[in-house]
């Protein structure tokens, strides 16, 4: 089964939530590594995910420059 592609609002609030469950006292290495590893794949994707927003905006702007 695919895996579903995360909305920007859903890989944020996982991401936050990576970097609360991160701060927890009690956390071993093991796991602090497995969490610091999704929080880079989440951050990568958030980035992504506002990078290609940035595009699409860019490009409008410039098609709404170009009409006028």
């Amino acid at each position: 089964m695919a895996k579903k592609e995360l909305t920007f609002e859903e890989a944020l609030a996982a991401l936050e939530k990576t970097a609360a469950d991160l701060r927890k006292d009690n956390i071993s290495l093991e796991e602090a590594m497995m969490l610091f590893e999704n929080g880079r794949e989440l951050y990568a994707k958030c980035a992504e995910i506002l990078n290609e927003a940035k595009q699409k905006i860019e490009i409008f702007t410039k098609e709404q420059n170009d009409e006028q």
